[in-house]
């Protein structure tokens, strides 16, 4: 079962992204992906309608693809803290 605290810092901190509007650097984005995905346990195929982009979003889940739901939550919340909220 998750943490209700970390569900809540994941969720705070995925609210802060939806509502970012500065541009982010495409690794950056591309590792919010994948531990998005792995946090919310959806591991369909990306749906991008460009080849190369569903390529990117692919590796990127694959490279994070042994880490567990509550450890993508954590590095999702890890991540916009150190990268986005200091800007």
């Amino acid at each position: 079962m998750i943490n209700e605290d970390l569900h809540k810092r994941f969720q705070d901190a995925v609210n802060f992204v939806n509502d970012y509007t500065d541009p982010l650097p495409a690794d950056l984005l591309l590792k919010l992906y994948a531990y998005f995905k792995i946090a919310n346990r959806n591991f369909d195929n990306p749906g991008s309608r460009t080849p190369l982009i569903n390529a990117f979003k692919a590796n990127a889940l694959f490279q994070a693809k042994r880490i567990s739901i509550e450890e993508a939550m954590e590095k999702y919340v890890e991540l916009v803290e150190k990268e986005l909220k200091t800007l």
